[in-house]
């Protein structure tokens, strides 16, 4: 990730900032807790997208360093929920804020890192503004996590799931899901970016469009991934969707159209079963990968990158938009 090199310096100090932020208020065994999701890494995409932004409008990449920090709590504070919802044990090659910490404690940590994104949004340039964004996005993120646990197939029990679960899904469902889900989140790392930097209208807008598409390239990508990768490269569960009963997955739903009516009857049944062993999502994936899904998804995810660079024609030349076009191309073809 070539394109990180050129903010390292400023991701020391939105490290610095969202570990302060984190502690704020917390006692030493909290503390411990909190940053456990932090600690373990990740690619901090997000907020080297905002303090890039910022740079691309001409602001200076110190003013966006709260913002960034706040960007990157909210990643993590629903990346805390999503395990949770997910019982998900795995995540960056470590065990879960839930996995080691349990449940409980991992929703503490959650309300903690909740306090702790407004905080840091206030110390931003323009924090109205910023708050104003942040709080949209998180309301997205929640419809889109709602949508995604009812487009799974089984696995849940509740009378208000078994109600409202989708038998069936179409891209259109998929990709409502998604953009609240995953691309809300980068449409809002690019935005507050040129909120801070001072960018005008036009240009905030045009790189708000470059994290809405980016986000659904990153998205797409990592359907595509969670069928295809190596887990000692992917830091999780290789499989993971269709062990969780997920159908929104863009590769599974290609898949399906190509599929004979027995092996489409048999993938449903494998992700309508009560449990799901690593014979069956073996069976799964290779049943997937029979069709031409992959390379089906692998064109949208371009598309999308696509759309994203050319979204970034009418900022002026500089070497920050230069590095949003490389990280535009990154999340297209990155394999972890």
């Amino acid at each position: 990730m070539e394109f990180l090199d050129k903010t390292s310096s400023e991701h020391r100090l939105v490290e610095d900032f969202l570990l302060k932020a984190l502690k704020s208020g917390a006692s030493d065994e909290l503390y411990e807790i909190v940053k456990h999701q932090v600690a373990a890494g990740g690619k901090r995409i997000r907020p080297a997208m905002t303090i890039l932004c910022c740079m691309a409008v001409g602001g200076k990449s110190e003013a966006a360093i709260p913002a960034a920090a706040a960007i990157e709590l909210v990643h993590n504070y629903t990346l805390i929920f999503d395990d949770i919802i997910d019982r998900s044990e795995l995540r960056r090659g470590l065990p879960t804020v839930r996995a080691k910490y349990d449940n409980v404690m991992a929703i503490l940590a959650g309300m903690h890192y909740r306090e702790a994104i407004f905080e840091a949004a206030k110390q931003s340039p323009r924090p109205t503004e910023i708050e104003e964004i942040l709080s949209s996005a998180l309301r997205n993120i929640i419809e889109g996590e709602r949508l995604d646990i009812l487009f799974e197939q089984a696995g849940r029990e509740a009378e208000y799931i078994q109600k409202m679960m989708y038998k069936s899904i179409s891209e259109k469902d998929y990709f409502e899901m998604i953009g609240k889900k995953t691309a809300a989140l980068f449409e809002a790392a690019c935005k507050v970016g040129g909120v801070v930097g001072n960018g005008p209208p036009d240009q905030v807008d045009a790189l708000s469009r470059f994290g809405w598409n980016c986000g659904l390239a990153f998205q797409v990508t990592d359907d595509l991934l969670d069928i295809t990768a190596k887990k000692e490269e992917l830091g999780k569960e290789i499989g993971k969707d269709i062990k969780e009963h997920k159908l929104g997955n863009l590769v599974i739903l290609h898949s399906l159209k190509e599929l004979s009516e027995v092996e489409r009857n048999r993938l449903f049944e494998i992700l309508r079963s009560r449990v799901i062993g690593e014979a069956e999502v073996n069976e799964a994936i290779r049943t997937i990968s029979s069709t031409s899904a992959v390379k089906q998804v692998c064109k949208v995810s371009k598309d999308f990158a696509s759309r994203a660079r050319t979204s970034l024609n009418i900022l002026p030349i500089s070497e920050a938009k230069n590095t949003l076009l490389e990280l535009a191309v990154f999340i297209d073809r990155r394999s972890f």
